[in-house]
């Protein structure tokens, strides 16, 4: 069964942010956040991060080259991480206003669509 809010997410293209934008509050978060289950808030609340475990280490470069050709065409750029041969993470955040926006949300809802099941 599809989610509307996932769907709704990923139907939407993010959009250039250079600031002026305010910062999502916790509780929108947390909202977003309960329909992208494989994503969790970093330490500082700033910060979407996902975590991968892959088979091996060309399986987990070849998702971090998805990603990162995803962000291209969403121009919205995630800090992407390969650790050990197989261990791989993300963590997004809107730059310019230094926390998390709508975009943050779209571009995980998007990498869940492309990335192997958790």
């Amino acid at each position: 069964m599809s989610n509307p809010i996932i769907n709704d997410l990923t139907s939407k293209k993010c959009v250039p942010c250079e600031g002026g934008v305010p910062k999502l509050t916790a509780e929108e978060a947390e909202r977003l956040l309960a329909v992208l289950p494989a994503w969790r808030l970093t330490h500082d609340g700033l910060r979407i991060r996902r975590d991968f475990t892959l088979p091996d280490f060309r399986s987990a470069l070849k998702l971090l080259n998805t990603i990162a050709a995803l962000a291209e065409r969403e121009q919205h750029h995630p800090d992407l991480h390969l650790e050990g041969y197989r261990k791989a993470w993300a963590e997004i955040h809107t730059h310019a206003i230094g926390g998390l926006s709508e975009n943050d949300f779209i571009l995980a809802a998007k990498i869940d669509a492309v990335a192997p099941p958790t």
